[in-house]
């Protein structure tokens, strides 16, 4: 024989249980992604192994301003012979605007022929983009563009 005991909030309580939370939010503002701290430096951290990535090599095209964050034009490409003894492997971009700092990670091999790829990202504010490439031999190459943003996209 089991007791099963049912709570039933009276309408009292779960009107108080009501304005509480509306207290609650009024008082300490929204809880939204956008409240998330960014971690565009940690993911670069991780992507580099720790190393220091050097500026140059590394080409990044976004308009100066965008008018819509939801789809920004970028182009991003390394300079590099792509051969077996030297090439890209991966390429790394984060904004360190948006509530999360990741945005894409780009593989390539000596095949792909040239280390360049276009696409449309998201970018909720004012921010700078930065894209990272590492080379087979180890080493790792960075740019940045800062981009104003007029209408901010959704970004979590």
């Amino acid at each position: 024989m089991t007791n099963t005991v049912t709570l039933t909030p009276s309408r009292r309580q779960a009107l108080s249980l009501g304005l509480g939370a509306v207290g609650a939010v009024v008082l300490c503002g929204p809880i939204t992604p956008a409240c998330a701290e960014n971690d565009a430096q940690e993911l670069i951290r991780q992507f580099t192994g720790g190393k220091r990535a050097a500026r140059g090599k590394v080409k990044l095209d976004l308009p100066d301003i965008a008018e819509n964050g939801n789809a920004v034009r970028m182009a991003v490409w390394v300079e590099s012979p792509m051969t077996e003894k030297a090439h890209v492997t991966d390429v790394l971009v984060v904004a360190d605007g948006n509530s999360r700092g990741y945005v894409a990670t780009f593989h390539f091999t000596p095949a792909s022929g040239l280390a360049r790829v276009a696409t449309r990202i998201r970018l909720a504010s004012m921010q700078n983009v930065i894209a990272v490439a590492k080379l087979n031999a180890g080493s790792c190459y960075m740019t940045s563009k800062r981009v104003k943003v007029a209408l901010g996209g959704c970004c979590d």
